[in-house]
């Protein structure tokens, strides 16, 4: 338990943020991350859970101490309340939609009473085919709620620069609302709401958030997920 960004730089995100295209170095940090997963998951036989499934954002990717990245501070918040909930980081950097979908089954070992899931910004910076991502995305959430229909799904939105084109990007936006609509997910609208863009709250790449900037990432996270964990 103690465990976007202005437009100008997004040519720099689709290098940082696909750090793990390195096939052979990013199985071992997939395989590591699944094995975490698990016993983290284990661990929390005793409380509800949070699962938190996503990319470099979700793993910290820069950060000296995982414990300074929003899974991490979502997991003091709630012990400050005494919430009896274990969040569980399942982030992998440099993760796709389509990766994504590939371990899924694995972080679903035991019952995941709240699942964050924070995925597609990889897919649209390297130019995927929205219909692909849309369907892996679904694939995803089709996944969780086949093993347990109770499970509260968040969806973290995402946005993409103009350079990928008027068309893309406007549509690429869309997938994250309509999937929410239409499978009845709770929605966070934007994750990097207040630091995209913002030199002061990202590390020397000018991408990944930096430790005051994951504090927002939390923020925005929190806001959507406390009234869930209240109900």
């Amino acid at each position: 338990m103690k465990i976007f960004l202005k437009f100008c730089y997004f040519s720099i995100l689709i290098v940082l943020l696909s750090c793990g295209s390195d096939t052979s170095k990013k199985e071992k940090i997939s395989e590591k991350a699944l094995v975490e997963t698990e016993n983290n998951v284990q661990e929390s036989s005793t409380t509800k859970t949070i699962l938190v499934f996503g990319d470099s954002l979700t793993a910290g990717y820069g950060l000296d101490d995982v414990n300074d990245a929003f899974p991490a501070l979502i997991q003091t918040k709630i012990d400050s309340l005494s919430l009896g909930y274990t969040v569980i980081n399942s982030g992998v950097s440099g993760e796709t939609t389509a990766g994504g979908k590939s371990r899924i089954n694995w972080v679903l070992n035991q019952k995941i009473d709240i699942f964050i899931l924070e995925l597609g910004a990889n897919d649209g910076l390297r130019g995927v085919p929205l219909t692909e991502t849309r369907g892996n995305l679904q694939a995803i959430i089709d996944a969780v709620l086949e093993k347990n229909s109770d499970t509260k799904i968040i969806l973290a939105g995402m946005q993409l620069p103009p350079n990928m084109g008027h068309d893309y990007i406007t549509e690429f936006k869309t997938i994250f609302p309509e999937l929410a609509k239409k499978n009845k997910l709770y929605l966070i609208p934007f994750l990097l709401k207040d630091v995209g863009g913002n030199p002061a709250l990202n590390q020397a790449d000018g991408i990944h958030p930096t430790v005051d900037g994951h504090k927002i990432l939390a923020n925005n996270v929190w806001t959507v997920l406390e009234p869930i964990i209240n109900l």
